[in-house]
């Protein structure tokens, strides 16, 4: 159903909602009034221009219903996180991750380790907020600047977003596009792998004047610590390498994580010696670490379902009103005038990138730059007879990806509140522009080659 409004009117309602989206970051209230808000009045002007209340209440209905499992997934991902901290699993991470810092760079082994780390905990601010803020931690006490090692820390957990099978951007954006994970998995490759090899060189550069007399006292300490507090063994990392091989593998993430959490749980019971009902407490309103170590205490947090109930809604908002935007057709109007001319895969790809960025960047989060891109770009996509995980890829590599780099960003407002100040991280956070910078080029690579694109 269509609604006739001229296309300056249009504009008018499309920024009248993000306006009301970045009031909320402002205020330093929570999005769901914003997105409510402009469902509430893009509600009031269609039915104004004649519609009916329940074609647009079925609008959102039918795009709620498409995302469905999304909901249920967030909310096992805080059950997940939850378990693995109890289990010893993240706590394990933790551990053989510092043993791994004290052979190398310690920039680049923080880049690297981050980066492993973020893939198992599915989520690039619940990284930043344990293992790296243990990191700069010691770093600080090492010497190192911290806006560069918080660079270096941003920038690997931020690969959670763009690649974890059990990530919450990462999952939105593939039941968005429509793509299963296994799908897009070579295809995320395509620019992942040289992202990350031009960053790690930058931090290896950027290391080398830290590497030498470095004193290991604090590493050794939070070690002893984590072996007091649980039991600590290699085999725990076992379990989130399981969920990474059957996601590949082309089994359902749900089922995945399932079997992720259901062993995290006997583990916890078998090695942990946790009861049912401790369990239990963990799955619905989170866990904390009690260890030797205040610090490690306030690292190892996290809040189970009861903290991922905003998330469900704020993400189940952002699709109801970008249900009724597509619906009526406004964004149809907009966007055909950026990408309707658009007849070959480099300047689709290229378009892609600055849909999902702007809109990443307008509205202070990830989540309208996923959802509204991948609506209403993958019918452009099957037009030109080009893979759907390109573009949960371009999505990845630019929207998702560049949410650190502005301070407005709640992704950045999160991290600020993190780390206890505001500290000048962006020009260090290299992944988070280096990889949008490899989205363009191979964009520009095929659109003068005039070559299609196959993976």
């Amino acid at each position: 159903m269509k609604v006739d409004i001229k296309l300056g009117y249009t504009y008018a309602i499309l920024a009248a909602c993000i306006t009301l989206i970045a009031v909320c970051v402002m205020l330093n209230i929570s999005l769901i009034y914003g997105f409510i808000a402009g469902i509430l009045l893009c509600f009031s002007i269609f039915i104004y221009k004649g519609s009916k209340p329940a074609q647009l209440l079925e609008m959102m209905k039918k795009g709620l219903s498409e995302c469905k499992i999304l909901y249920a997934l967030i909310l096992l991902i805080g059950v997940t996180v939850s378990i693995w901290i109890a289990s010893g699993v993240v706590p394990s991470m933790i551990y053989y991750g510092f043993e791994y810092l004290k052979e190398m760079n310690f920039v680049l082994a923080a880049f690297l380790m981050i980066s492993i780390c973020s893939i198992f905990m599915g989520t690039a601010v619940g990284t930043v907020s344990t293992i790296g803020i243990a990191i700069l931690g010691i770093g600080g006490g090492l010497g190192i600047p911290t806006p560069v090692l918080l660079g270096a820390v941003v920038s690997g957990a931020f690969v959670a977003d763009k690649i974890s099978p059990i990530s919450g951007l990462i999952n939105l954006t593939i039941a968005t596009v429509n793509v299963d994970y296994k799908s897009i998995l070579k295809s995320m490759m395509t620019t992942l792998i040289p992202t990350m090899l031009i960053c790690s060189i930058v931090y290896y550069v950027l290391g080398v004047k830290y590497s030498t007399g470095l004193d290991l006292t604090k590493i050794s300490e939070l070690q002893n610590s984590l072996k007091e507090g649980f039991f600590i063994s290699p085999w725990l990392l076992l379990m989130p390498l399981l969920i990474v091989i059957m996601s590949s593998l082309g089994v359902k993430i749900i089922y995945s994580i399932l079997a992720g959490l259901s062993g995290g749980a006997v583990i916890t019971v078998i090695l942990q010696h946790l009861s049912v009902g401790e369990i239990s407490k963990a799955i619905m309103f989170g866990y904390q670490a009690a260890t030797p170590s205040q610090q490690l205490n306030e690292l190892l947090v996290s809040g189970g379902v009861v903290s991922m109930i905003e998330v469900v809604l704020i993400v189940m908002c952002a699709i109801a009103l970008s249900s009724l935007l597509e619906g009526t057709g406004l964004i149809e109007k907009i966007m055909s005038k950026v990408i309707g001319a658009t007849n070959n895969e480099g300047s689709l790809i290229i378009n892609t990138g600055i849909i999902s960025s702007t809109l990443t960047v307008v509205t202070c989060d990830q989540t309208m730059g996923i959802v509204l891109t991948g609506r209403l770009l993958r019918s452009k996509y099957d037009e030109l007879n080009l893979n759907r995980g390109i573009l949960a890829r371009t999505i990845s590599d630019t929207g998702t990806i560049i949410a650190p780099l502005m301070p407005w960003n709640i992704n950045a407002l999160i991290i600020t509140v993190i780390v206890g100040s505001s500290v000048a991280y962006q020009q260090y956070a290299v992944l988070c522009y280096i990889s949008p910078i490899i989205t363009l080029a191979v964009g520009l690579y095929y659109k003068y080659r005039k070559r299609g694109i196959s993976n």
